[in-house]
Order: C-alpha cells, then structure tokens, then sequence
C-alpha cells in the first residue's frame, strides 16, 4: 500500500479526521523546508553578491575569477574557485594564493558569517585591514601573508576568540601590537615578521596559553624587553624576535618554556649575561642569539640541552672559556661562537660531540693547542680556528676528517710543519694557515685533493720549494704563498692550474725564469711576483693570458727588454715592473692596454723617449712612474691627454724641455719631475703652486722655486726658457723688493683688522653649528672649482639627500655648474669629552675615509674628491649619484621596476668593488659595513662602494685580533666574512 493512502476505519468518521491531520502535516512540512531554502538561498546570494563585487567591481580583469558570476550555472558561491562552503550551504572557506589581485580586503566581511578560514596570500592585497575583520567571530584562521598591507593591526581582533592562526608577515603594518590580541585565547600560530611594526610586545601575550609559535623578527622599529609574562606561554615551540631592536637581557621565565624547541633572537640588542634557567629549556634544538650585546660567560647549564643541533652565539661580548659541559650537547652539530672576547683553552669534552658538521670560534683569544679529539667528529665540514692565539703543532688527526671542506687557522702562533695527514681530506675546499709561524716544506699531498680551490699560507717560515705535484690540482682558484722562504724555480708542471685565478709567491727566494708553462694557465686574472729573485727575460708567452688584470713582477732581477706583446693584455689594470734590470725602450704597443689603471716602470735601465702612445691610455687614473731611469727627450704633447691622472713621477731620468704638457693634467694630485734637465717656467695651476722644493729640484734650467714670476698661465713656453730667466733676475728683484714693502704694509693693516674681527665673532664662536670662526684647511684629491665658502652656503636643510650613523649628506653646486655630494660628519668626542681635534689619536670614520679612499681608484668605489676640516667640523666630498643609494632603489622608489638583470649588474659591479679592495690593495682593505644603503647608484645604474666610514686597513695597528664591538649595521655583516663571519684572506 501506497505510503500517501489511508487505511480504511472501521468508522467513516474516525477516517475522514485522520486523512485531514495527515495531508495538513505534510502542507506545513513542505512549506517550512520551502522557506528554509529560501532562507539559505537569499543568504548565499547575499554572499556571492559581495564576493563578486569585491573582484570584477574592483577592477581585476583576470581570468582566474571566471567562475565568480551571479548568473547561470554557477551563480551559486559554493561552485565558485578557491571558495568552500559548509553542509548548510554558506561559505566557510576563502583561499586564494599567488594570484595578482592588486585589490584592498573586501568590505563588510562580517556579513560572512559562518567563515572560518581566510587565506589570500601573495596576491599583492592593498589597504588596511579594518576592524571589521574582528567581527567574523567564527574565524579560526586567518592568512594575510606576503602582500602590502599597511597600517595598523585592528584591536578588534581580540574578538577572535576561536582564532588559532593569525598569519600577516610579509606585509607593510605599521603600529603596535595590540594588547587585546591577548584576548585571542585559542591562538596557537602567531606570525607577525617582516613588516614595519613598532613599540614594544605587549605583555597581554602571556595569557595565549595555547600558542605555540611567535614569529615577529625583522620588524626594525620593534623595542623594549621581552615582557616576562612570556613565560606562560607553555605551550611555545619557536619563539622568534630576530633582526629587531628587542633590548634588555633575556627574562628568567624563559625557563619556563619546557617545550621550546627554537629560540631566535639574533641581530638585536639584547644585553647581560645568559640567564642560567635556559639549562630547563631541555627540548631546545635551535639556539640563535648571534649579533647582540650579551656578556658574561658562555653558561655552563647549557650542557643540559641534549637535544640542541644549533648553537650560533657569535659576535657578542662573551668572556671566560667555553664550558666543559658543552661535551653533553652529543648532538650538536653547529657550534659557532666568533667574534666574542673568550679566553682559556678548548675543552676536551668537545671530544664528545661527534655529530658536528661546524665548529667555529674565529676572533677570540682562546689559547693553548688545537684538540686532537677534534678528530672524532668525522662528519666536520667547517672548522674555523683562525684569529685567536693557538700555539702548538697542527694535530696530524685532522687528516681522519675525510668530509672536511674548511680549515681556517690563520693568524695564530701555530709551529711545526703542516701535516702531510691533511692530504687525506678528501673534500677540502679551503685551506688557509697564513700569518703563523709554520715551518718546513709544503706537502705535496695538498696539490692531490682534487676538490681544494683556495691554498694561502701567507706569512709563514714556510721553505723548501714548490712541488712539482702543483700540476695535479686543477681546481685550485687561489693559491698565495707570499711572505715565506720557498726557494727553487717556479715549476714548469705550474702549467696544469687550468683554474688558477690569482697566483701568489711574492716575498720568498725563488729564483730562476718565468717559465713559458704559465701561458697555460688561461684563467688568470693576477700574477704576484715580486720580491724574488727571478731573472732572465719576461716570456712573451704570458701574452697568451687575455684576462690577466694584475701583474706584478716587481723588485726582482729581471732584464731585457719590456715585451711589446703586454699589449695584447687588453684587460689589464696594473702592471708594475719596477726594480728589475729591464732595458730598451717603453714599448709603444703598451697603448692597446685600453683598461690599465696603474703603470710603475721606475728603477730600471730604461732609455729612449717617453712613447707619445701613452697618452692614449685614457683609463691611466692612478699612477704612472718612469722614474729612476735613463729616459731622454722631451715630455710628449700627449700626455697632456691623461685627464685622469692622479699620481705622476718622472724624477732621476733625463728628460729635457719645457713643463707645458703637464698644464692641463688638471686631476693631478702628486708630481714629482725632480733631477732631469727640464727648463723654462712652470705651468701657472694650484697643482703646481703647491709643490715642494724637493718635487722640482735638480732641473738646472727651471726657474727657482716659489716665486710667482715663475708661472706663466697662457705662454707656450720654448726651449730658450733658461736664458729667459737669466735675463730678468734684475727686474724681478727690483720688483720683489717693491712687493715686499706693498706686502709689510698691508700684512699689518689685515693683521689689526683680523685682530678686531677675531674679537668680535669670539664670543658667537660657541654658537656656530659649522664653526666658521676656526680657520679651515683644505685637501683636493682631484681637480675642483669650489672653495669652502661655497661648501659651507650648501650646507642647509633644503639640500640633505641622506642621513646615516655617520653624518649628514648635502647636495653642492660647484662654481662652474657640476654637482658634487658634501658629507658633513657628526662631531667626534674625545676621551674626556671635548672636540677631538687634528692631533688626537681617536679613530673617527673621518680619518678612516682619508685614509681608505685618499690612496684607492676603481670604477666601482666611489671617487673622493677631497675633504675640509676645522677644529669643529668634518666635510668630505665625492662624486654627486642622481640614483641615490641601492636600498633606496630596492624599498622605496623603483622596487618594481628594477630588472633582475640590472640587479646582476649591480651586484656584480659591487663585488669586483670588494674584490679590489680586499686583494688588489696592499694593505688590503676591510669595508666592515657592506649594505645596500652604501653602494650608491650612478646615472648608468652603475654601483659605487660608499661610507668607509668603519674601513680598515689589514695590517694597520688598530686591527685588532679580537673585535669587542659590532662593526656594521645590525642585520648585515661585514664584507670579508664568509660561513656566517669569519674575515677571511682570500
């Protein structure tokens, strides 16, 4: 029987009235699920209304929304892309990723009521997140990551009471963080990191007993201390706040947190000694406090975290040893405490710690000898022992490490001979022993690894000769064995360094030829040869090396004549020949050296004229030296064409006629044209007038030094100058004498004048911001058409173009229309508080920049034009860069537009800046302060080197063994550091 039909009663009555109850509960229940749809059906498309007004109404034109309509088939919401919904049929689920919206959060978001998941990440979101986002209450996770939102984090995401995951980093939030984020109770994932947030964490975050991970680092403007309240956070797994200005020492509640697995605080400010309750932290794995301030000593509670793999401490101020303890962390496989203050000598609990892959304590003063029991971590990859005072013999252990790839201990007191056990490293990549006191032979083991790239063992007692078995390591970029006492002949088997780069025997006792073999070494790119005692004639074949840069075989025994095939040598950039027996002429040919930047041909036997040729190389900026020679003839016209010169040194040759190629050298800093026959009068420029005795003596027909009767501005000189000078000695006396009488006189009015004026500026004296009242002095490393008084009339608000830790920069119009950039340092206090003046002792970044960029040229560091000071204030001056910096052109005006290829140019000129500084430079230079906002951007998007503010030179008395303070920018670190830090000699 039909479910619908009716029994027949045994009473047409009872029958009637049971039929009527049926069919009018089955009318109500068709109409309530009737209207329930409707319901439902009105509510989702209230929901698909809004969701495809916030795409298409937006203005998105892509193809990824197609199925975002409110017609046909899919105007229903839950059929739409990235959009779930729940059994009721309202959306619960938004999740867009990696699409380019490019639109702001849509509004009204409370309207969605049953939402518990928010995902749209890197789909470049702009605008600001509203409060209404704090009224979606069933919100349980929420994914704004990686877009550019900006503003403030809402308050009223305190509402969120079933939130477990608030994802915002990667954006542009600016603000604090709320306290009412505290509210947020079922809150487990909390990242916040690399935005623009401010103030200090509020203490509110200790009653998010469920979180588990804080991630807030690279928020630069992030302050304070850790509250700790952080410490009833027992659930936390990760507790990150690195590259942030977090400050003060970590709280002992940390101890608390039973469950940390990763703390991470490193490029901050935090400060005092490790607080002993870490040792309770026993699930920690990751350890990472590295660039703070922290002191005391490395804590001997730390040997309690047996689960620890990470332990990166390095540049802080920790003292004392590193703690015997540190054996029970069995699986710690980085250790890494550089550039801190430790003493003492290695435990031999490390013995314990077979799991390491790197072990690191570079820049310290740990003493005594280098453990044997180093040995057992036979899976070591990086051992790095160097700047500290390790004394003793190179253990032969080590040679058991067979997947070591880094072996740094240079610059100890290490003795004895290298152990030939060290062959056996299989994998070794670096080895580098220099500045010790390592004595025997080379072993010849170390030219067999065949993965090994860089070989220095500078400075050294190092003797015996070169091993034939050189030729087997055909990886090897870099080999520098300057400074010790090999003797013999350079091998012909050199020839099999097909990757050579840069070979290095300077300072030692080889004797012999260059052999021809070393054309074979293609990749070349520099040659130091000097102080040896090779000799015999320099081989054409070196010719043959099309990328050779440097070359220099200086201070030798060399003779014969200079090949005219150097020539060919189109990328070279240095060529020093000097103190050798090289004779004949300059060979002309050297013209098609388009690049050279440096030629030294001083003390030799060379005769001839100066080639006219040479006025072509318009790259010659840095020096050119002929000096100590037999060079005869006149100065060439053409070399009034080297604009670029810098440095010219011609003295004890034999040149004669007349200084007037020399006038329009105009970029000339140094000249020395002493002790030839040149006659007549010098060229009326600043350069010359600025001269000393000593730069112009032993010319018997020029005339006498420091009168102005001897400078003519506009007279082509001939060759009868002398004669001329002869002639008028009686009418420039007659007249000198006038002028000295005019002179007395007037010097005496100016000096009652100045005295008077002195008086009355000497009480503003206090006042004046750029003391003009204390007199200037003036340096130009290059030609300039400004005086100070110009310099100083630049100096006001409306020319800043940057700001640093080291001064103010200004724009400066120059008197002929250039532009040049003015830095004016902030003021450097001496020991006990005054004005440091020129005679103090203190290293200021005034000093530093002189000294660096005064003796340095290269087409990647920026050009130092000179500097001014008084006893007040500091200015130096270098090209002026449209540009700006780099990080200007990365964050703030051309972020999108910057191609990835001019980046890598950009780079790569950068790099071959610090290449020159760090190896072309003797001494080598340290920037210690390589970031984007000091590599200026020149009108070809060419990068220049800036701020040398922190520079040192290698060998300079201030380099110390052990750096107590941070040297750089915080999240940056200092060029030359290499595996997280180390300096290294490359």
């Amino acid at each position: 029987m039909s479910m619908l039909s009716c029994s027949k009663p045994h009473n047409h009555y009872q029958f009637n009235l049971r039929c009527f109850f049926f069919f009018f509960l089955l009318t109500l229940f068709f109409n309530f699920s009737s209207a329930a749809a409707a319901v439902a059906g009105g509510v989702s498309n209230h929901e698909a209304t809004l969701l495809s007004t916030w795409v298409h109404g937006g203005g998105y034109g892509g193809s990824y929304f197609s199925s975002w309509t409110l017609s046909g088939e899919t105007n229903n919401p839950c059929k739409w892309d990235y959009i779930q919904c729940n059994s009721e049929g309202f959306v619960s689920e938004i999740k867009i990723q990696s699409i380019p919206l490019q639109l702001p959060l849509p509004t009204n978001l409370s309207s969605l009521t049953h939402l518990k998941t928010l995902t749209i990440s890197d789909a470049n979101i702009t605008g600001t997140l509203s409060d209404d986002l704090g009224f979606c209450r069933e919100l349980v996770a929420v994914d704004l990551s990686s877009n550019s939102l900006v503003g403030p984090i809402p308050s009223s995401i305190g509402n969120l009471e079933n939130l477990q995951d608030l994802i915002l980093n990667s954006n542009k939030l600016t603000g604090k963080i709320p306290p009412e984020i505290g509210s947020c109770r079922s809150l487990k994932n909390l990242w916040l990191f690399d935005n623009r947030i401010s103030g200090e964490i509020p203490p509110e975050i200790g009653r998010l007993g469920s979180l588990e991970v804080i991630r807030a680092g690279g928020n630069n403007e992030l302050a304070g201390n850790i509250p700790p309240e952080i410490g009833n956070c027992g659930n936390l797994t990760f507790l990150g706040f690195a590259d942030t200005r977090i400050s003060g020492s970590l709280p002992s509640s940390i101890g608390n947190l039973t469950k940390l697995q990763t703390l991470s605080i490193y490029t901050a400010m935090l400060s005092g000694e490790l607080p002993p309750e870490l040792g309770n932290c026993t699930e920690l794995v990751n350890l990472f406090l590295y660039e703070n301030n922290l002191s005391g000593p490395i804590i001997p509670q730390l040997g309690k975290l047996k689960k620890l793999e990470k332990l990166l401490l390095w540049q802080n101020n920790f003292i004392g040893s590193i703690p015997e303890e540190i054996g029970n962390c069995t699986i710690l496989k980085m250790f890494d405490v550089s550039l801190n203050s430790l003493s003492g000598i290695l435990p031999t609990s490390i013995g314990n710690l077979v799991e390491l892959l790197e072990f690191m304590i570079s820049n310290n003063n740990v003493s005594g000898s280098i453990p044997a029991v180093l040995a057992n971590a036979i899976n070591l990859q990086q051992l790095q022992l160097d700047t500290n005072q390790i004394s003793g013999l190179i253990p032969s252990d080590l040679g058991r490490l067979t997947n070591l790839e880094v072996f740094f201990a240079w610059d100890n007191v290490l003795e004895g001979s290298i152990p030939i056990s060290l062959g056996s490293c299989s994998n070794l990549q670096a080895l580098d022993l220099s500045h010790n006191s390592l004595t025997g032979t080379i072993p010849p083991g170390l030219f067999q690894l065949q993965n090994l790239t860089k070989l220095l063992l500078i400075s050294n007692d190092i003797s015996g000769s070169i091993p034939r078995e050189i030729g087997n390591s055909t990886s090897l970029v870099r080999l520098r064995l300057g400074n010790n006492r090999i003797t013999g002949e350079i091998p012909r088997e050199i020839s099999g360094l097909k990757s050579i780069n840069f070979l290095d025997l300077s300072g030692n006792r080889i004797s012999g030829v260059v052999p021809d073999e070393i054309a074979s070494c293609t990749e070349l790119e520099m040659i130091d040869l000097s102080g040896n005692m090779l000799e015999g004639p320099l081989p054409d074949s070196i010719s043959a090396l099309s990328g050779l840069q440097v070359l220099d075989v200086s201070r030798n025994r060399l003779h014969g004549p200079i090949p005219a095939s150097l020539g060919r040598l189109a990328s070279l950039n240095k060529l020093i020949m000097s103190q050798n027996e090289f004779s004949g002429a300059i060979p002309r040919s050297l013209q098609l050296c388009l690049g050279l930047q440096f030629l030294d041909l001083s003390s030799n036997k060379l005769s001839g004229e100066i080639p006219p040729e040479l006025g072509n190389i318009q790259t010659l900026e840095i020096a050119l030296n002929l000096s100590c020679n037999g060079l005869t003839g006149p100065i060439p016209a053409q070399v009034g064409a080297l604009s670029k010169l810098s440095t010219l040194d011609m003295s004890y040759n034999k040149l004669e006629g007349n200084l007037s190629p020399l006038s329009h050298l105009d970029n000339l800093v140094s000249l020395n044209i002493s002790n030839n026959n040149f006659t007549g009068y010098l060229p009326d420029n600043k350069l010359f007038r600025q001269l000393s005795e000593a730069d112009l003596a032993g010319n018997q027909g020029l005339c006498s030094f420091g009168k102005d009767s001897c400078f003519l501005s506009s007279v082509e000189e001939s060759g009868n100058g002398k004669d001329e000078y002869k002639s008028r000695n009686a009418k420039r006396l007659r007249l000198a004498l006038a002028l000295l009488i005019t002179l007395t006189i007037a010097m005496m009015i100016m000096g009652v004048a100045a005295v008077l004026r002195a008086r009355r500026r000497m009480k503003g004296d206090d006042e004046s911001e750029l003391g003009e009242s204390w007199p200037w002095q003036f340096t130009p490393f290059q030609k300039l058409n400004i005086s100070v008084d110009r310099i100083l009339k630049c100096l006001v608000d409306t020319n800043v173009i940057g700001k640093g830790c080291s001064g103010v920069v200004y724009r400066a119009d120059t008197d002929n229309g250039e532009i040049i950039a003015v830095k004016k340092l902030w003021p450097s206090m001496t020991v006990d508080g005054g004005y440091e003046d020129e005679k103090s002792t203190v290293r200021d970044s005034f000093s530093a920049e002189v000294k660096t960029l005064g003796s340095v040229r290269h087409k990647n560091i920026v050009r130092f034009l000179g500097c001014c000071w008084n006893k007040r204030t500091r200015l130096l001056m270098y090209d002026y860069m449209p540009n700006g910096s780099l990080g200007s052109l990365l964050h703030e005006r051309m972020r999108s537009s910057l191609e990835w290829e001019l980046r890598y140019r950009i780079l790569l000129g950068a790099a071959e800046g610090l290449a020159y500084l760090h190896h072309d430079c003797v001494p080598p230079i340290v920037h210690r302060d390589i970031k984007a906002n000091n590599i200026l951007i020149g009108l070809e998007f060419e990068p220049y080197i800036a701020d040398f503010g922190l520079a040192k030179l290698v060998n300079d008395g201030d380099f110390a063994r052990s750096s107590n303070t941070i040297a750089g920018s915080y999240g940056y670190i200092a060029p030359g550091m290499n595996f997280h830090h180390n300096f290294i000699q490359f």
